[in-house]
């Protein structure tokens, strides 16, 4: 997904960006990052399975220069939805999402 064209949400959109890129790369089948719904229950919509889930997270933190550390067991039992993935990313993120 090209950066211009994340959907109006809100959020930052390079964030929005590199969340969708990171979590259709887990995905199987690949789900295109424009066609994920923020407020989707990621396993259950997605099948996301917790291995990719962590990968996921570790890839996204690393794209956006958040520190996984930032983010307790309770955090990411939390992080339901790609939304609440992006709202947990901009409280710890400086916007240097690439």
């Amino acid at each position: 997904m090209h950066p211009d064209t994340a959907i109006d949400t809100g959020i930052d959109a390079a964030l929005e960006n590199a969340a969708r890129e990171a979590l259709s790369a887990v995905l199987d089948p690949e789900v295109p990052p424009q066609e994920l719904e923020l407020d989707a229950d990621m396993a259950g919509s997605y099948s996301l399975t917790s291995l990719n889930k962590v990968l996921f997270l570790t890839e996204v933190c690393e794209a956006t220069d958040v520190d996984l550390a930032n983010f307790t067991e309770h955090d990411l039992a939390d992080m339901l939805t790609l939304r609440n993935v992006l709202e947990s990313l901009t409280r710890h993120s400086n916007n240097k999402a690439v």
